[in-house]
């Protein structure tokens, strides 16, 4: 009767003579690639578990195969033995069960291997999981290592050395999110983070953070907050992010006693601070404070990530589009083409400078969703050969207090900017504009209303003494602010489009469709060009899937437009002072 076998740990292993004791998981020819080792080993191993009563002494295995792989992966003997059992047994849901029958030991002696298994994390050739509530680590064969093994490319573990503190979060990030199992999170970051400090001392980050008196987890802690801010955009941690990176209850309990009451080490060496929420502290919210951000941060661009203003559109970069509009629509729009042309537009800003002393153009666009306003905007820019600065509204609000006026002044300033170096003046985009458009508020008490109406006289200061193209899009027009509306000098409504302007889009989406095809689609929807599009664009992923019946296109196509059709009406909307 067999016996089960012991696994000798490494330290045992240095006692023991590799000839006579060691496991030969090597052939005589040397493997053809990574998996053929892999394979190889496997197989010598499973014979070797299944004949011998020896222990088992994984860490002075030899061979052809584990010299092969220690070589093209960078691993020690025991962790290739180690991996090739994970590939055997995985790629997916390797928990200790599963290992431990594989090396034919129980699952308290497969437990010694956890610290291997850890370090094969940490190289990123496993992943680990935690499914549906299971406080017990499974892991699983890394994206990153499959593709090394499929393709037969030598494997390069990450290297832990940056040359700048935005590396350095950067991969602190992924590694982070890589990490899936709230059970040994915490355990693996405290030691990532470690020794990311121990090979980085000569980084500036590391230096300065070092002269502060941190235990592990307090860097831990700090570089979080580092990570949040740079790469994430996000000022503040609640407890319920520190949560998950702190899984252990004791940790998590202490470190939260502490920053509450304001007395944990990040706070008492001013790094760290409560958060401002309508001008009063909130002791459950914190953030880095101007110190932290200076001192540790200094080599990153901070600004333009709290500003996070939209990079410029060049005109020579937006590719061609046809677009459709009802008569009336066209109209307007070939009005807006004729201010935007280079020639016309000189002349148009020389004779208001005259006349008014103003020589701003603005206009509002305005209609339902996917009636192609941003899209007009983008192709009159193509064609008259404007950059655009666009601008997203929802990145120009911060959550630390005057921060918000900064990014909108700054804004403009760019603008200015750009105007003065540009031949052709470019466009200023506001996309989305609803948020800083509408009615202010009367009366405002609180911080976020007092910084929204800031907001908004700052833009209509600006609007007054504009020197260039300033354009806003918005869906809603019932909450536009009067200032807003005596301000913009157009005013173009995007209506959806009648029945004839569809057809002309579905042709133009799907030109193999037959006149009779594409009206009754136009006839049977009322759809906007953007749903259409999403249509003729889900039509063309069926196509290429191949699940397409090609018997009944038109089916198809109705199929995808049933689908397409939700919440697919609109509230009259009130038109705002239309400029004929």
């Amino acid at each position: 009767m067999k016996t089960k076998k012991n696994i000798i740990s490494e330290e045992e292993c240095k006692a023991v003579d590799n000839k006579s004791k060691g496991v030969s998981l090597g052939t005589r020819s040397k493997p053809k690639s990574l998996l053929d080792a892999i394979d190889n080993i496997n197989a010598k191993l499973s014979a070797y578990v299944r004949d011998c009563d020896e222990d088992l002494h994984l860490s002075t295995a030899r061979g052809n195969n584990v010299e092969y792989l220690t070589k093209r992966m960078h691993l020690t003997p025991l962790q290739a033995i180690v991996f090739c059992i994970c590939v055997e047994v995985g790629p997916c849901n390797i928990d200790f069960k599963s290992f431990a029958r594989a090396l034919h030991v129980s699952n308290a002696q497969a437990l010694t291997l956890v610290d291997t298994l850890n370090e094969l994390v940490r190289c990123r050739l496993l992943g680990l999981t935690n499914s549906y509530g299971n406080k017990t680590s499974s892991y699983n064969i890394s994206a990153r290592a499959l593709k090394a093994l499929v393709s037969n490319e030598d494997y390069e573990a990450p290297q832990r050395t940056f040359k700048d503190t935005e590396s350095l979060l950067s991969y602190y990030h992924d590694f982070f999110n890589e990490l899936e199992d709230e059970g040994v999170k915490q355990g693996l970051l405290v030691e990532e983070v470690e020794e990311i400090f121990r090979e980085n001392t000569d980084l500036d980050f590391v230096k300065k953070a070092n002269q502060y008196p941190l235990d592990s987890k307090d860097r831990l802690l700090l570089v979080e907050f580092c990570d949040k801010l740079v790469n994430e955009e996000d000022a503040e941690l609640s407890f319920f992010q520190l949560d998950d990176v702190f899984p252990n209850k004791s940790d998590f309990a202490r470190i939260k006693s502490e920053l509450r009451s304001g007395q944990h080490v990040l706070m008492l060496c001013g790094l760290v601070e409560f958060s401002c929420n309508n001008g009063v502290a909130d002791t459950s919210s914190f953030t880095l404070t101007e110190k932290a951000r200076t001192e540790l941060l200094a080599s990153i661009n901070l600004k333009a990530k709290e500003e996070k203003l939209s990079g410029v559109i060049h005109a020579n970069t937006i590719a061609s589009k046809e677009l459709f509009y009802t008569d009336n629509v066209d109209k307007q729009v070939s009005k807006l083409h004729g201010f935007l042309d280079d020639k016309k537009y000189k002349v148009l800003v020389e004779r208001m400078k005259e006349r008014f002393n103003r020589c701003g153009l603005t206009c509002l666009l305005y209609g339902g969703p996917g009636t192609g306003k941003t899209e007009t905007v983008y192709q009159h820019a193509r064609q008259t050969g404007r950059d655009i600065m666009a601008i997203e509204v929802p990145d120009i609000k911060s959550k630390w207090v005057g921060e918000s006026e900064k990014n909108i002044k700054a804004v403009f300033e760019k603008y200015r900017s750009m105007v003065a170096k540009s031949e052709v003046a470019p466009i200023l985009l506001f996309n989305e504009a609803d948020a800083i458009i509408g009615v202010r508020k009367t009366g405002a008490e609180n911080a976020v209303d007092k910084m929204e109406n800031s907001i908004q006289n700052i833009i209509l200061q600006e609007m007054e003494t504009l020197n260039g193209i300033m354009i806003a899009t918005t869906n809603l027009t019932e909450n536009l602010d009067s200032a807003f509306e005596r301000r913009f000098l157009y005013k173009v409504e995007f209506e959806r489009p009648d029945a004839s302007v569809r057809e002309h889009i579905w042709h133009a989406m799907l030109p193999e469709l037959g006149d009779n095809e594409c009206k009754t689609l136009a006839e049977g929807f009322d759809f906007s060009g953007g749903q259409i599009e999403n249509v003729a664009r889900k039509y063309a992923i069926d196509g290429i899937l191949g699940d397409l019946d090609q018997v009944d296109r038109l089916a198809e196509l109705t199929t995808l437009c049933s689908e397409e059709r939700i919440n697919d009406t609109m509230a009259d909307r009130r038109r705002v002072g239309f400029v004929a």
